[in-house]
C-alpha cells in the first residue's frame, strides 16, 4: 500500500495515478539521458548508412563522366583533324580557281574586255534580284509555317534549303552584308522552329507518336543532346504522375505496393532505353545518360519504399521489403538483356533499408522470447516437445507450457515473410540472427533453472522471472525442450532457407555481378548447427554446475563430499564384508546420478542421446570441481592435518569408481579418466609432500579397477533388490541397511529398472556415442 505522503504528492482522481506523473518523479535523468543516447545512437547509424550508399552511387556516377570526357576528347580531336583537311582542300580550290582566272584574262584581248565586263554586271544584277525575290519568297512560308505550327513541313523546307543554299554552308568570313543578313535570318527561323519542337514535348497531354516526331525533328536541327534530355524529362514527369496516384493506396496494401512501385519504375526505364536505341541509336553518349537517369530513378524508388512502408518493427514490414527484393530484382533481371545491369546498385541502395527492418523484427522477436518467462500465463513445456514424466503429477494449474513450441513459432513467422530473393542475398545474416535469439532464449531457460547465476544478483532480473523448475523432473524437461528445439525444430523451421540457398547455388539464377555479394551472405550449415550448439552449451553446464553444487553444499554429515572424509582414517561404513567401498559421498553421487537417470528415462523418453550427454557431463563436472577447489586440497598441504595412507587410497578408489559411473553409463569417459587421473596424481604428490609412501602404502592398479568394478556391481545389486520408498529422502544403500539422507528430492528408483535406467546402454557398450554436443571439444 501506499504511504499517506505519497497519496499527497500524486492527487488521484478515483484511486489513479497517472502515469505521467509517475514516470516523472521516479524516472532518473540518467535513464532518460541512455534512451537519448540510445536514439541518437541509432539516428546516426542510420545517416552514415545512407552516406555510404550515396558516395557509392556518386563514385559510379563520377567514373561515368570521366570515361565521357575521354570520349568526347577523341571526338575533339577527330573534328579538328577533320577541319584541317577541309582547310587544306578549300585552299588548294581557291589556288586553282586564281589561276584559271588568270589565264582566262590573258587569253582574252584587251579590247573585249570592257564590253564583257559590262555584259557581266548586267547579268550579275538580275540575278542579284531574282535570288532576293526567292529568299522573301521562302522566308515568307516559313513564318506561315511556323505561325500555323507546322513544324514537319517547316523542318523539311529549312532542311531542303540549308542543303542547296551555297551562302549557308559557306565558311568564308568575308561574306557580303547581304549574305551575312540572310544566315542570321535563317537560323532565327531556325530557333523558332527548335522552341516550337520543344514546345511540343513539354505539353502535358503529348502522346507518343509526338513525342517522338518533335524529338526526330530536334535531332535533324543537330540538337540530339537536347533531343535526349526531353525524352528522359518527359518520361520522368510521367513516372511521377504515375507515382502520384498510386501513393494514396500504399497504406491499403501495405505488404505488396513496392511491388507494384517496383514495376512502375522498371517498366519506365525498360521502355526509356527501348526509345532512346530506336530514335538516337547506340550512341554510347546517350546510352550513358540512360543510365544515369535510371540510378538517379532507382534511388527514388527506394527512398519511396522507405517513406511508405509500415512501422520497421512489424512482420508487415518484413514482408513488404522481402516483396521488394523479389520483384525489383527480378525487374533488374529483365532489363539486363537491354544493357542495364542494376542489380548491384538496387542491393547498396536496399540494403541498409533491409538491414533495418530485420534488425528491428529480431529485436521484436527477442522481447517476446524474453516475454515467455515473464509471463505468468506461459508455461515453456508440452507434450509435443518431451515425453509426460510419471513422476510429475498433472495438475490444471501447471507453472509451465510450451516455450520451445512458441519459439519455434516466432521463429516461422519471420521465415514465412522471406522471399527467394531475400533469402539468396541476406540468408547468411538472417541465420546469424535466428542463432542470437536462439541464445537469448536459452537465457531465459537459464534463469528458469534454480542455482547461483552470474545474472542473478540483479534485483530486477530476478522480478522478471515468476517461474522456476525445481525438481529434477522439471528441470530434464527444460534441458529436453531446449535440445529438441536447436537439435530438430530450428533446423526444420530454418530449412527454407538453406533449401533456397541451395536453389540458387545449383541453378545459377544469380548473376555473375551479384555472386560474390551472395556468397558473402551464405553461412555454412555446419558453422550455424555450431551456433545453436554453443548456446545449448550454456544451458546444460549452467544445469550440470547447480546441480553438482547443490549436491556438494546441501548436505552434511559423513555423506559431504570435503577432504575431511580422506583424514578420518579407516571407517566401518567404508566396507562391505571384507571388500572395500567407495567414500559416502560418491556412494551418494552414485544413487543421485542412479535417481536422475530413471526420471530422465521417464521425461526424456526416446532422447537416449541427450541423457548420456547430460549424465556424462555430471560427471565431468564433479570432478573438475573436486580439480579445481583449491579449499580441498589445501586441508592435505596444511602440516596440522594428519594424512595416512589409507585416506590416499580412498581418494584413488573414488576416482576409479567415478570413471566406473562413466562406463557403466554408456556414455563418453575419457574426459572423465584424465581428469581423473590428473586428480590421483595430484594426490599421489600432496601425500608424498607428507612423508608417505606411495610404493609402499598403495596396492597394484588392477586392485583399484577390480575393486571399483565390484562396488558398482554390488550397489546395482542392492539398489534394484530392496524395496522403493514412499519418502522424499535419498537412500544409499550400505551393507544391508538403508542410510536416510536429507536431501529433498525424489526418491531413488529401487526397482529392477533402475539399473538399466542407469546403464541405458549394454554394459559392454565401451565407444563414446555421437555428441550433439560433445563435451570434450
Amino acid at each position: 500500500m501506499e504511504s499517506s505522503e505519497e497519496e499527497d504528492d500524486f492527487p488521484t482522481h478515483e484511486w489513479i495515478t497517472p502515469q505521467s506523473k509517475v514516470d516523472a518523479v521516479y524516472q532518473s535523468n540518467t535513464e532518460k539521458g541512455i534512451r537519448k543516447l540510445c536514439c541518437e545512437l541509432l539516428d546516426l547509424k542510420d545517416a552514415v548508412e545512407n552516406l555510404c550508399g550515396n558516395m557509392h552511387s556518386k563514385y559510379l556516377a563520377f567514373l561515368r563522366i570521366s570515361e565521357e570526357v575521354v570520349e568526347m576528347e577523341h571526338e575533339l580531336i577527330e573534328l579538328q583533324k577533320h577541319i584541317s583537311a577541309q582547310g587544306i582542300l578549300v585552299q588548294d580550290l581557291m589556288s586553282g580557281v586564281c589561276r584559271e582566272l588568270e589565264e582566262w584574262n590573258h587569253a582574252n584581248a584587251d579590247s573585249d574586255a570592257a564590253e564583257q565586263n559590262s555584259q557581266i554586271c548586267e547579268t550579275q544584277d538580275s540575278l542579284l534580284a531574282e535570288t532576293e525575290d526567292k529568299k522573301l519568297i521562302f522566308f515568307e512560308n516559313i513564318d506561315v509555317l511556323l505561325a500555323e505550327h507546322k513544324v514537319e513541313e517547316a523542318l523539311e523546307a529549312l532542311d531542303a534549303e540549308e542543303k542547296s543554299s551555297s551562302e549557308l554552308n559557306s565558311s568564308d568570313d568575308t561574306s557580303s552584308t547581304e549574305k551575312f543578313s540572310y544566315k542570321s535570318a535563317f537560323l532565327k527561323r531556325k530557333a523558332m522552329l527548335e522552341n516550337q519542337l520543344v514546345e511540343n514535348t513539354e505539353q502535358p497531354s503529348v502522346g507518343n507518336v509526338e513525342l517522338k516526331k518533335a524529338l526526330s525533328g530536334l535531332l535533324k536541327l543537330g540538337k540530339g543532346p537536347l533531343a535526349h534530355q526531353l525524352l528522359l524529362k518527359a518520361y520522368g514527369s510521367r513516372l511521377r504522375k504515375s507515382i502520384e496516384a498510386f501513393l494514396p493506396s500504399c497504406s491499403i496494401y501495405p505488404q505488396t505496393y513496392p511491388s507494384t512501385l517496383s514495376k512502375l519504375v522498371f517498366s519506365t526505364i525498360s521502355l526509356v532505353t527501348k526509345e532512346s536505341g530506336l530514335i538516337f541509336g547506340d550512341n554510347p553518349l546517350y546510352t550513358n545518360r540512360v543510365v544515369q537517369w535510371a540510378e538517379c530513378e532507382l534511388e527514388s524508388f527506394v527512398r519511396l519504399v522507405k517513406e511508405n512502408a509500415p512501422s520497421s518493427e512489424t512482420v508487415c514490414a518484413l514482408r513488404a521489403a522481402s516483396i521488394c527484393i523479389q520483384a525489383s530484382l527480378s525487374h533488374c533481371l529483365m532489363l539486363e538483356p537491354q544493357g542495364l545491369n542494376l542489380s548491384k546498385l538496387l542491393l547498396v541502395l536496399l540494403r541498409p533499408y533491409i538491414e533495418e527492418v530485420l534488425e528491428m523484427n529480431f529485436r521484436r522477436a527477442r522481447k517476446m522470447v524474453l516475454d515467455l518467462a515473464a509471463d505468468d500465463s506461459t508455461l515453456p513445456f508440452s507434450p509435443r516437445f518431451v515425453a509426460p514424466s510419471s513422476s510429475i503429477e498433472a495438475t490444471s494449474d501447471s507453472l509451465f507450457t510450451d516455450s520451445g513450441s512458441r519459439f519455434i513459432i516466432i521463429v516461422e513467422d519471420i521465415v514465412e515473410q522471406l522471399t527467394p530473393e531475400t533469402i539468396s542475398h541476406f540468408g547468411g545474416s538472417i541465420l546469424t540472427r535466428i542463432s542470437q535469439l536462439f541464445d537469448k532464449y536459452v537465457e531465459s531457460l537459464i534463469k528458469s533453472l534454480p542455482g547461483p547465476s552470474e545474472d542473478e544478483n540483479l534485483t530486477e532480473q530476478k522480478d522478471a522471472i515468476h517461474f522456476k523448475a525445481e525438481t529434477d523432473a522439471q528441470q530434464l524437461a527444460l534441458l529436453g525442450t531446449a535440445y529438441t528445439v536447436a537439435d530438430e525444430r530450428l533446423p526444420m523451421a530454418a530449412s527454407r532457407i538453406w533449401n533456397t540457398q541451395n536453389e540458387s547455388k545449383e541453378q545459377g539464377s544469380v548473376s555473375t555481378e551479384n555472386a560474390g555479394s551472395v556468397a558473402s551472405n551464405i553461412i555454412e550449415f555446419k558453422e550455424w548447427r555450431r551456433l545453436l550448439q554453443h548456446s545449448w552449451d550454456k544451458l546444460r553446464d549452467h544445469f550440470c554446475r547447480q546441480y553438482v553444487l547443490s549436491f556438494i553444499y546441501s548436505r552434511e554429515g559423513k555423506t559431504r563430499l570435503d577432504a575431511q572424509t580422506y583424514l578420518d582414517g579407516k571407517g566401518e561404513d567404508l566396507f562391505w564384508g571384507s571388500d572395500p567401498l567407495p567414500s559416502l559421498p560418491f556412494q551418494a553421487l552414485f544413487s543421485k546420478l542412479q535417481q536422475l537417470a530413471t526420471v530422465a528415462g521417464d521425461v526424456l523418453l526416446g532422447k537416449e542421446k541427450i541423457q548420456k550427454i547430460l549424465l556424462a557431463r555430471l560427471t565431468e563436472t564433479v570432478v573438475m570441481w573436486l580439480s579445481e577447489e583449491q579449499e580441498f586440497w589445501d586441508v592435505f598441504e596444511d602440516d596440522s592435518a594428519p594424512l595416512q595412507p589409507l585416506g590416499l587410497q580412498q581418494l584413488i578408489l573414488d576416482m576409479h569408481f567415478i570413471v566406473e559411473i562413466a562406463v557403466c553409463g554408456g556414455y563418453p569417459s575419457r574426459h572423465v579418466h584424465q581428469i581423473a587421473s590428473s586428480i590421483i596424481a595430484r594426490a599421489i604428490r600432496t601425500f608424498s609432500g607428507r612423508g608417505i609412501d606411495p610404493q609402499s602404502a598403495l596396492p597394484e592398479d588392477e586392485w583399484f579397477f577390480d575393486t571399483a568394478k565390484a562396488a558398482i556391481n554390488k550397489l546395482l545389486f542392492v539398489t534394484s533388490g530392496s524395496e522403493a520408498s514412499e519418502t522424499d529422502e535419498e537412500h544409499i544403500v550400505i551393507h544391508d541397511e538403508v542410510i536416510s539422507d536429507s536431501d529433498d528430492t525424489a526418491s531413488c528408483a529401487s526397482n529392477a529398472e533402475s539399473s538399466d535406467s542407469f546403464a541405458s546402454a549394454n554394459m559392454g557398450e565401451s565407444e563414446s556415442p555421437m555428441y550433439f554436443t560433445d563435451p570434450e571439444t
